[in-house]
């Protein structure tokens, strides 16, 4: 273990990412080396030294390149880590005046940090070196000279020499990475799943039709034109180490540099990225520059939906692979639902016979393509599960026929965009009744001049949706299925709704917004889901409201409440108006345009109450007439002395928020709430109460002291007439 023969083959471990060991053990073959054991994201081989060089410059797998000095077993204290790392002949390997780093990974119950056991390791270095009679080295962890690799998992210590210094996947050609960036080393390890060297040697063309900023092509033209990766790397890890040859290593260097020269001008394969970002584009420009293979590669800025084969590529077979984006959030897939649906039909008209190999971290996305998968790769990316699936594209299938009757808007939409993607019959079935229910509404939408209304609400079970319309977006929530379905059937039925609702309302799919509503306690539906601010404004009669669509699980204006708004503006003229839980005070807006005198808008949330005013300020209300108090809203009517000739109370089913003194249960507190509101209401006035409680029962003593009427049937326009339980509501006045 101390003495390193010149002769003997060196013990090495390349490191890599997972679920790719398999292809690193073959590439090692391939490079002279002979493989040994296999272990989670790395393989061990022996080799001698101009063949581990060889490994560095050429692997298109591998991280790193270790130097193994010693594995040893049963090893848990620090005592023990420093007397193995002191038993190595230190000076074989570390030149006096050089400095080091240690990179530790793993931990014992003795030793809990990373930080610890390279201190441990880096002073086992140093007494072995002062033993030998060597001066102490420096400790340069940027820039070492040396840099020392340990690993200890399950009391097994393995310790070397990082040959490869930094990550052998960092190939220099890479500056602006982009979001999620695919790395080298994994797009390589895609291209050589997908049979590119074997492809690229018979002349087949390979096009990325999302090619971002070409990591995929860079790498299928090194290797089209027998380029090392690693070509362009100024140092290695073994430059600073003591028994590097630099002899062996130069004479490597100059036979890759040859075969590169050669491989670049008999390189005669077409390679194609299409992109519609031109940032993106001027990336890749940069990066094919930078890597040395500018000729190799040519950019076209187009986006998938303009994809078109160009004429001068005649190939009958060839590669399409592409890294489309996953949707690891739930707001992201209507555009993506598109997209993958899109680039299936693309692939099967634009490129019959090819095969297309696409990875992604959502295969249920996978499967919007309309083709099989005959080949599946589990893979990593980073730390996200993916998958590689490899298909055979066949030619393409017209399109059904669409049944019913297309709005005025989804034509207009058709005549802008290319031919539509098949979709399953359950999806044709969904957006037949989408096209019924529009129907249904349009006399009625033409007469009000409603630009915000409930297009369907699960109206089918299996599409367990409700789905809204906000002027020229669309607002999706998907309720979640009871534990008796089936998760990835619920997934599938949110895809095909997905995929058909952009064609089926003339909508843009950067226009719809998804998110999961489920039973909220609290105040978890006013909970912000995003922090991006992004709000527009709508008309609902004469009144300018704001909502935000993305933010938070509620918009900002229920619609079901419409017609207790207009109410409120019919019966406002002239009124002093008390709204309590007014949320975003959109029915103060509504009675304050129908010619309250004055209003007082209570709730407890700032971020509401902000938006109060901002609703207030788009109308030009007076904001000395009409307030907003901040105050808990039981507390605020038993401290208040004002009367009000209406009142408006909408209190939330139920309610634990900290600001609140107590909690609160709508169907438990309603009759103490009730009686504190007619306390502040002004003789012949009205109390408009109402309530979401799906199986609220007014209390009867309520009915006894007050005039009480339930206008709950009256208070639903078309758009949501299925469903009558949404909401309750009660006039109540004084019966004296």
């Amino acid at each position: 273990m101390t003495e390193l023969s010149q002769t003997a083959p060196l013990n090495l471990l390349a490191t890599c990412p997972k679920g790719i060991e398999g292809l690193l053990a073959d590439e090692l073959t391939a490079l002279g080396a002979e493989p040994g054991k296999t272990t989670v994201a790395g393989v061990y081989f022996s080799a001698d030294q101009a063949t581990a060089y060889r490994v560095c410059l050429w692997s298109r797998l591998a991280n790193r390149v270790i130097l193994l000095l010693a594995r040893e077993a049963m090893i848990e204290t620090a005592e023990q880590v420093r007397d193995v790392v002191a038993r190595i002949s230190w000076s074989q390997h570390l030149a006096p005046g050089k400095t080091l780093a240690v990179d530790f990974h793993g931990r014992s119950d003795h030793i809990r940090h990373t930080r610890f056991g390279a201190q441990t390791v880096k002073d086992g270095v140093v007494d072995a070196l002062q033993l030998a009679g060597q001066e102490r080295p420096n400790v340069d962890t940027k820039t070492p000279d040396l840099r020392l690799y340990a690993h200890l998992h399950r009391a097994n210590l393995s310790l070397g020499i990082d040959l490869s210094g930094e990550s052998l996947h960092r190939r220099g050609y890479r500056r602006d990475v982009g979001h999620a960036p695919l790395k080298e080393n994994l797009a390589a390890a895609l291209l050589v799943r997908a049979g590119w060297p074997e492809r690229a040697k018979a002349g087949e063309p390979l096009i990325d039709p999302l090619c971002g900023a070409g990591t995929l092509l860079i790498e299928a033209a090194l290797m089209a034109a027998d380029q090392a990766p690693n070509l362009n790397r100024e140092r290695f890890g073994f430059h600073g180490w003591a028994g590097h040859q630099d002899a062996v290593w130069s004479e490597l260097k100059r036979e890759a540099e040859a075969r590169a020269s050669i491989g670049r001008k008999r390189c005669k394969t077409e390679l194609l990225g299409f992109d519609q970002s031109p940032a993106a584009l001027t990336a890749a420009k940069s990066n094919a520059m930078r890597a040395g293979i500018p000729a190799l590669i040519t950019l076209h800025g187009q986006s998938l939906a303009q994809l078109t084969r160009p004429e001068a590529l005649t190939a009958e077979q060839g590669l399409l692979i592409t890294n489309p984006p996953y949707g690891e959030r739930l707001g992201e897939l209507p555009e993506l639902v598109r997209l993958y649906a899109q680039l299936g039909e693309k692939a099967k008209a634009l490129f019959p016979g090819w095969t297309l190999a696409m990875f992604t971290g959502n295969p249920d996305l996978g499967h919007r393509l309309g083709l099989r998968a005959h080949k599946q790769y589990a893979l990593k990316n980073g730390a996200l599960d993916a998958k590689l699936l490899l298909m055979e594209i066949g030619s393409a299938r017209p399109a059904p026929q669409q049944s019913g009757e297309p709005s005025e808007a989804g034509m207009a939409h058709q005549e802008n965009s290319t031919a539509k993607p098949a979709v399953s019959e359950n999806a044709q079935m969904f957006a037949n009744r989408l096209a019924k229910n529009l129907k249904r509404l349009k006399k009625w939408l033409k007469q009000s001049g409603e630009t915000c209304y409930r297009i369907y609400d699960a109206d089918m079970p299996e599409y367990a949706l409700a789905v809204d319309r906000y002027g020229d977006r669309v607002h999706v929530q998907e309720y979640a299925a009871p534990s008796s379905i089936n998760p990835a059937q619920a997934q599938k039925r949110l895809f095909d709704a997905l995929e058909v609702l952009p064609e089926a309302l003339g909508v843009d799919p950067s226009k719809i917004y998804v998110k999961r509503r489920e039973r909220q306690t609290g105040t978890a539906q006013y909970q912000k889901r995003e922090a991006s601010g992004e709000r527009f404004e709508v008309q609902e009669g004469s009144a300018r409201l704001w909502v935000n669509l993305r933010d938070y699980l509620d918009t900002g204006l229920f619609l079901d409440h419409r017609p207790v708004r207009r109410m409120l503006g019919e019966m406002a003229s002239g009124k002093r108006f008390l709204n309590l839980f007014c949320y975003t005070a959109t029915a103060t807006v509504q009675a304050a345009l129908g010619g309250a005198s004055d209003s007082v808008s209570v709730d407890m949330s700032n971020t509401y109450l902000e938006w109060a005013r901002d609703n207030f300020a788009l109308n030009k209300l007076d904001p000395r007439l009409h307030r907003v108090v901040r105050d808990d809203c039981f507390r605020w009517l038993e401290t208040a002395n004002a009367q009000f000739d209406l009142i408006f109370m909408d209190p939330p089913t139920f309610s634990n928020s900290k600001k609140m003194r107590d909690t609160l249960d709508v169907q438990r507190d309603h009759p103490r709430l009730v009686e504190l509101a007619m306390a502040r209401l002004a003789p012949g006035g009205t109390l408009v109460f109402s309530n979401n409680q799906r199986r609220f029962k007014l209390d009867e003593a309520l009915s006894e002291r007050y005039a009480v009427e339930e206008i709950t049937t009256r208070t639903f326009d078309p758009d949501f007439q299925r469903r009558t339980n949404l909401h309750h509501v009660f006039l109540l006045r004084h019966t004296s």
